[in-house]
């Protein structure tokens, strides 16, 4: 896929699947708009990459002003977007850590308000064959205790989505990306990160193996080109098959052991 000539909006793209999503995009030609709360990861991503195609932006787009002045400065630098990625989240966890009213409109403004908010603010600049991917979670559908907010958050953008493409329709396709178990390990700040998986870890994903940061960026980079023309509104959970995989006690290997007090 060649990417020449097209602007990318990545947010949370100093670390993970962010960094990844920008790195991949760079590599195939576009220039790229990160904003990020890791201004040393961001200043990272700055020393590898010319100056002339990455623009970081240290800030939090929960504020209202932040995301505002993050826009401007990407209009100002490069006067048009083709590709919006929303991937910036947190959790905060949930109902069993006393997750504050606070804490939970935090999550839900990272993870909902900010990506409908860029939509709305970078529209005027939206180029013909524009699209917006959003980074969900296979958390929107199942979940482990303890995860409210997080989950929340995916669930809103997941709804987001659906409905920005049928308000977009003819203007820009939008698409959510659900991730699973991905191994951003390697695009964290340790260099000598190497992955230690336990034979279970391998065994619940039926592809045979954990997710990685490739195999979401591919995704993304497909849904943005236009052998994805005819996909829109759509939700892809990448997580090798294990929301598929029925597990019972004592099933095929699998045995449940229930923390103890």
């Amino acid at each position: 896929m060649d990417y020449q000539g097209k602007v990318v909006v990545v947010t949370g793209g100093a670390n993970g699947i962010g960094r990844a999503t920008v790195e991949g995009f760079l590599a195939h030609g576009a220039a790229v708009a990160v904003i990020d709360t890791d201004q040393e990861s961001g200043a990272m991503l700055q020393k590898k990459f010319a100056k002339d195609s990455l623009f970081f932006y240290e800030g939090d787009v929960a504020e209202k002003e932040t995301l505002y002045a993050f826009v401007e400065a990407v209009k100002q630098r490069f006067g048009k977007v083709d590709f919006l990625i929303n991937n910036a989240c947190v959790s905060k966890k949930g109902v069993l850590s006393d997750c504050s009213y606070e804490d939970f409109s935090y999550v839900l403004a990272l993870g909902v308000t900010a990506p409908y908010m860029l939509s709305r603010l970078l529209l005027p600049i939206l180029q013909p064959g524009a699209a917006i991917i959003n980074i969900a979670s296979s958390r929107a559908f199942m979940s482990q205790k303890d995860t409210e907010s997080y989950s929340a958050a995916k669930g809103g953008i997941s709804a987001l989505t659906h409905a920005l493409s049928v308000s977009l329709a003819g203007r820009a396709r939008v698409n959510a990306i659900s991730p699973g178990w991905i191994d951003t390990g390697a695009y964290q700040k340790d260099p000598d990160y190497a992955p230690d998986y336990s034979a279970g870890d391998l065994l619940q994903h039926p592809v045979g193996r954990v997710g990685n940061p490739a195999d979401i960026v591919e995704t993304v980079l497909f849904l943005c080109s236009d052998a994805a023309g005819f996909i829109t509104g759509q939700n892809l959970t990448i997580d090798g098959g294990m929301s598929k995989l029925m597990i019972y006690h004592d099933d095929h290997g699998w045995t449940y052991n229930p923390e103890k007090d």
